[in-house]
């Protein structure tokens, strides 16, 4: 059965901007490869962190909802875990009011956006 679902990783800051951009990409062929549809995805770009994480008070935050089976979820939890550069990871099934709620939040986004252009 297909789901949606959206996964956050965290990056360690000592990236490059074309490092991270490498990663992004790879998590991203991870999903496609897999028979996965990529449905929005947000940069959130360097945040300081809750709680130091491996020494590293900041980090690298970036977003992507997904359609895909659920056992594809270890699979790509498994890519997070063999990267050095992941410091964190969460994904979760997105019920149907999430999916409702996120829609909602990039239409209104999308509207702000074309009232300042």
């Amino acid at each position: 059965m297909i789901n949606q679902y959206e996964t956050v990783f965290i990056a360690t800051p000592v990236l490059s901007e074309a490092q991270m951009k490498e990663a992004v990409e790879k998590f991203r062929k991870v999903i496609t490869d897999n028979k996965g549809e990529i449905v929005h995805e947000e940069d959130w770009g360097l945040k300081k962190l809750a709680y130091p994480i491996q020494k590293k008070s900041t980090g690298f935050y970036h977003l992507i909802e997904f359609k895909s089976e659920g056992a594809f979820i270890e699979k790509l939890e498994t890519q997070y875990r063999r990267d050095e550069r992941i410091m964190r990871f969460l994904t979760f099934k997105m019920d149907k009011h999430s999916v409702a709620y996120s829609e909602k939040k990039r239409r209104m986004k999308n509207e702000q956006n074309q009232k300042e252009a």
